[in-house]
C-alpha cells in the first residue's frame, strides 16, 4: 500500500473514533444499556495472510499494519524507506533487513531486562530519525512543566478534586443525564480538513443507543465508516474492511450518544493530576485505567468542565501508537453541549472537522447503519482448451 492511500485509510478510521467523543481505548467492557457483542471470530496470523513473515510470526493479521505505522512513527519515514513500492514481501532493501534485527533485538532486551514488558521500543533510540539519537537534544525553548494549575496543599501536593466530581461537572456541563438521553438522533453535517489543507464534505448520523454512521466525500468516492450496534466497517471506493475484534469493541462504545453519562461505569480504575495548559485553559488530568490496558487520558477546563483534550494509546506488538484529539468551539445544540470542532494529531498525521450543522431528533433511516454487502471475488480468467 502506498503512503497516501495507508494516510487515506488512516484518515477514514480515525474520522469514526473522533466524531462524538474519540474514545477507542481498545476496550470490550460495554455499558449496561448495551447488547453484549456477538463472539468475534479469530483473526488470521501474520505469517497466514501475508508473504514473507519473519520475526512477526504468531501477531495477529489485524496488528501488521498497525506495527508498521508504529516503525514508521518512531523513524519518521514513510513505507517504502524499507518496502518495495508494489511488491512489499521482496527483500531488495537494505533497511528492511536491519529493521528484522532490531526488531530481534528489542524484544530479547525487554525479555531479558524487563519481564517481556515493551519498556524498550524502536522509538526509545530513535526519536523520530532513522538514525538511533544517542546524544541529548538541546531544546529551542524552556521545557515547560508537564503539570500546572493545581493549587497547592500545605504538604505542598496538588489538592485535586476526585475524579467522580469531575466526571460529574463534565456529564452537567454538556446539559446532564436526562438532556442527554432525550436525544434519539443526532446528524451533523460540515468539513474534514486533511492532507496539507484539503478540504472534504462529511456527515454523521448516530441513532441511539450505539448506531453510527459517518461519510466523507472524497474526489473519488465516498469514504464510510460504520457501526450497526454490532459490527463496524470502513469503505473505501472499490474496497470494504470490516473491523478487527478491538476495533470494533471501540468502535461499540464510541458510537454511544451517552458516552459521557456511562463513563463512570467504564473503568476500573480512574487518577487525577493537573493537566497541561491547552490553548490557555487550566486543565485537570483524568487517567481512566483497565487492568493490562492503555489508559485513556482526559484533560478537562478547570473552570468549565469540559472536555478539552483525549489522549488514547493503541496497543501493537511493537509499542504502542498515540492519538490525540482536542475538542474545541462548544455550543448548545438542542439543549446539549456539544463540540462543533475536533483536531484529530497522531504522529505522522493530523486533521480537522468542523461541523456547520447539528440536528437532534429527526428520522434516520436504519438502513444509513447496514453495512454493504461484500464485494464478489474477481472471475477467473477464461482460459482456451487445447
Amino acid at each position: 500500500m502506498s503512503r497516501n492511500g495507508l494516510k487515506v485509510w488512516l484518515l477514514v478510521g480515525e474520522i469514526a473514533v473522533s466524531l462524538y467523543l474519540g474514545f477507542s481505548a481498545a476496550r470490550a467492557q460495554s455499558t449496561s444499556q448495551q447488547t453484549p457483542a456477538p463472539a468475534a471470530t479469530p483473526s488470521k496470523l501474520a505469517e497466514e495472510q501475508f508473504k514473507n513473515i519473519q520475526v512477526l510470526k504468531g501477531i495477529p493479521a489485524d496488528q501488521v499494519v498497525p506495527s508498521m505505522q508504529f516503525i514508521s512513527a518512531s523513524l519518521g519515514v514513510e513505507c517504502e524507506y524499507c518496502h518495495v513500492h508494489g511488491a512489499m514481501e521482496k527483500d531488495d532493501k537494505k533497511p528492511k533487513v536491519t529493521a528484522r534485527k532490531m526488531i530481534t533485538m528489542m524484544m530479547a532486551i525487554n525479555k531479558d531486562n524487563f519481564e517481556g514488558r515493551r519498556d524498550v521500543t524502536c522509538f526509545s533510540c530513535h526519536r523520530g530519525t532513522k538514525e538511533p539519537v544517542g546524544t541529548p537534544i538541546i531544546r529551542d525553548e524552556e521545557a515547560e512543566p508537564d503539570n500546572d494549575g493545581g493549587k497547592k496543599s500545605d504538604e505542598g501536593n496538588p489538592a485535586l478534586p476526585p475524579a467522580g466530581q469531575l466526571l460529574h461537572k463534565y456529564l452537567a456541563a454538556l446539559g446532564g443525564t436526562d438532556a442527554l438521553q432525550k436525544i434519539s438522533t443526532r446528524v451533523q453535517k460540515g468539513t474534514v480538513t486533511a492532507f496539507g489543507g484539503e478540504r472534504f464534505p462529511v456527515e454523521i448520523y448516530s441513532k441511539g443507543p450505539d448506531r453510527r454512521v459517518s461519510i466523507m466525500h472524497l474526489k473519488g468516492g465516498d469514504s464510510v465508516t460504520g457501526f450497526d450496534g454490532k459490527q463496524g466497517w470502513l469503505g473505501v471506493p472499490g474496497r470494504t474492511h470490516l473491523m478487527s475484534a478491538a476495533e470494533n469493541a471501540a468502535a461499540r462504545v464510541d458510537a454511544d450518544l451517552y458516552f459521557a453519562a456511562h463513563l463512570k461505569t467504564m473503568f476500573q480504575k480512574f487518577t487525577v493530576d493537573a493537566g497541561k495548559k491547552i490553548d490557555g485553559h487550566s486543565t485537570y488530568l483524568v487517567s481512566c485505567q483497565d487492568e493490562g490496558l492503555p489508559p485513556l487520558q482526559l484533560y478537562f477546563d478547570q473552570q468549565s468542565g469540559l472536555l478539552l483534550r483525549l489522549v488514547r494509546y493503541a496497543e501493537t506488538p511493537l509499542g504502542r501508537n498515540p492519538t490525540q484529539i482536542d475538542y474545541a468551539d462548544y455550543r448548545d445544540a438542542g439543549g446539549v453541549k456539544v463540540p462543533f470542532r475536533w483536531t484529530l494529531a497522531r504522529p505522522d498525521n493530523r486533521f480537522t472537522i468542523q461541523v456547520d450543522q447539528i440536528q437532534h431528533n429527526i428520522p434516520v433511516d436504519d438502513a444509513k447503519f447496514v453495512a454493504p454487502p461484500p464485494e464478489p471475488p474477481a472471475a477467473a480468467p477464461k482460459r482456451s482448451t487445447p
